[in-house]
């Protein structure tokens, strides 16, 4: 009898998304006597889906593509215990509604330090070296130029980076980018960082970052003081052969404020992997501008995401302390 009552399943868990490791995650849940119900879709659950398939779960597994809200949380009724989304940022979320029912929300901070720091500095070399443009010039079969500083752009060495956010990823991004032999780095935020230091980093205010810097990278995180930070105020305080490096969140950035500033020159380029909306329509402006790289969110490796969001849940399930556990 006691064995058959170890064995038996304490748990249901609602997996919103299909993911490439659906199958470590799902036997990591289910080795912790949880019962695992999946959406097999390409695409994030649909909201009807979501709403009705919750209902009834103790867990929640789930990406910053589900909005979790009071509608949601009424549907999955009192038995949600846990919601563990595998990203970073928790914006489609109201953690007060959470607290309210005492639902624990976890998140995968971390975990695609190594990823964006890389995808960062891609976008980085992609902008700075024009390397897009000249890679489709080369397919075209077009007659070389010979002009001088055809196809040049700035380079990293001896410039100035300025980074809004010296987190984990914003210490990351630095490192990598010693190497290039950039000349100072500056960074804000709400109070300087030990992280600054250790690159070193000058703490500055926004205005003189923006105004001092050939390259401005934004990696903070999406709160109400950074949503819309980056608009034609900022933009104009750049410098005009500046470029803007965005993979933290598209509401940071006005898009359109944005466009203006490349069509008219305010700024030298853009690289983002974020935007508003993910993805962007073929047709928008930022897609048809030589001077802007745009990747597609997502192109993180998340391996480590997925299986910290899982060790999230099932801990947080059992009662224990997350490893990232966010405070409501």
């Amino acid at each position: 009898m006691r064995a058959r009552m170890n064995t038996r399943l304490r748990w249901k868990v609602l997996m919103s998304c299909r993911n490439n490791m659906r199958k470590p995650v799902r036997e990591l849940l289910s080795k912790n006597l949880c019962e695992v119900e999946e959406w097999n879709g390409d695409e994030p659950m649909p909201r009807h889906e979501l709403l009705k398939r919750v209902a009834g779960k103790n867990g929640l597994y789930c990406s910053a593509a589900n909005r979790i809200d009071r509608e949601l949380l009424d549907a999955a009724g009192p038995s949600l215990k846990v919601i563990s989304t595998f990203a970073v940022g928790v914006d489609p979320i109201e953690p007060q509604l959470l607290k309210e029912r005492s639902v624990v929300l976890c998140n995968s901070p971390g975990a695609s330090m190594e990823s964006c720091a890389e995808m960062t500095i891609a976008l980085l070399l992609a902008t700075s070296r024009r390397i897009i443009e000249a890679c489709l010039f080369a397919k075209s079969g077009a007659p070389k130029s010979w002009l001088h500083l055809w196809m040049c752009g700035p380079g990293l060495s001896g410039s100035t980076v300025g980074i809004i956010s010296t987190g984990c990823i914003g210490q990351a991004i630095g490192q990598r980018l010693k190497p290039f032999q950039v000349r100072r780095f500056l960074y804000s935020g709400q109070t300087p960082k030990p992280g600054g230091e250790n690159l070193p980093a000058e703490f500055v205010s926004l205005d003189d970052l923006v105004k001092q810097s050939d390259f401005v990278v934004v990696c903070c995180a999406s709160t109400p003081e950074t949503r819309g930070m980056f608009n034609l105020e900022a933009f104009r305080k750049m410098k005009k052969s500046a470029i803007f490096i965005n993979t933290s969140r598209g509401g940071v950035m006005n898009q359109d404020d944005l466009v203006e500033a490349l069509q008219s020159g305010m700024i030298g380029a853009a690289g983002l992997d974020v935007t508003t909306p993910e993805p962007l329509p073929v047709e928008h402006p930022l897609l048809k501008m030589n001077n802007c790289v745009v990747l597609p969110h997502g192109m993180l490796s998340a391996m480590d995401m997925y299986m910290m969001a899982a060790q999230n849940l099932v801990a947080a399930l059992e009662g224990k302390p997350a490893p990232s556990q966010v405070t409501l």
